[in-house]
């Protein structure tokens, strides 16, 4: 249970640093802490102490196996969540040079 509550303070951490900073690589930092935290818990969902991996055979009795979903969702959230920062940091990047700012407060006005 320990584990879920630093879980959700790592989340925090993230949601803390998106909602509260000015700097667009912070705010990317966040994301990327927050994205960390729920790979973590899908993990921490299919962990069973002393458990075996989801191989099936023959000659042993499936017992205690660990649920391989959450591993599959999670190795899927790490791909997902790459490709989304990557599209941030560009976005970012090209913001830098049209503003020359990383800072939000500076930037007054967003046009194409």
């Amino acid at each position: 249970m320990v584990t879920y509550l630093l879980c959700l303070v790592l989340f925090s951490v993230g949601l803390y640093c998106v909602v509260r900073k000015r700097n667009i690589i912070k705010i990317i930092i966040g994301i990327g802490i927050m994205e960390y935290a729920i790979n973590l818990f899908f993990i921490l969902i299919g962990y069973r102490s002393n458990g075996r991996a989801p191989i099936f055979a023959d000659d042993q009795a499936v017992v205690n196996m660990v649920d391989p979903l959450p591993q599959a969702m999670a190795l899927t959230a790490i791909v997902i969540s790459l490709a989304v920062t990557m599209m941030l940091v560009a976005l970012a990047i090209r913001i830098y040079e049209k503003y020359g700012t990383f800072d939000i407060t500076k930037i007054n006005r967003l046009k194409g």
